[in-house]
């Protein structure tokens, strides 16, 4: 899904940024799908226990996705990585169930045939939110 650089990330089930009001963090499963032309950066705002399933779009410069890597994988589980013939990279990005925090996503990619390490083309900053306490 494409969006102009002013909107928010395009997801199904909602993406806020950190400062958005906690009741409206995504719970349960979300969708963030990357495609050419999006901002390179993006806020995720979800609750403990939340599942994001990321579909990175084939790139249309000579780069290939590569990988997915969390800055705090206690917090942000990297799973299921996985990149079709046609090009579309796929994760799933498991929050702990009990605890709130933020963790870095990044994404990197690199031209095949190419020697280097490859370089982060896409950030995903994930604030996990965790529900109220009543006492």
């Amino acid at each position: 899904m494409p969006s102009s650089p002013a909107a928010p990330a395009p997801t199904t089930g909602g993406t806020h940024s950190p400062s958005a009001p906690a009741g409206r963090c995504a719970a349960g499963s979300v969708d963030v799908a990357v495609s050419p032309g999006d901002p390179v950066r993006r806020e995720l705002c979800v609750r403990p226990g939340a599942v994001a399933r990321l579909v990175l779009r084939p790139r249309v410069d000579d780069k290939r996705w590569t990988g997915v890597v969390s800055s705090a994988p206690a917090l942000v589980l990297v799973s299921g990585w996985q990149v079709d013939p046609d090009g579309t990279a796929h994760a799933t990005l498991r929050c702990a169930g009990t605890r709130g925090g933020a963790a870095r996503v990044t994404v990197s990619a690199k031209a095949p045939d190419i020697a280097g390490a490859p370089r982060v083309v896409f950030t995903l900053d994930v604030n996990v939110v965790p529900y109220t306490q009543n006492g």
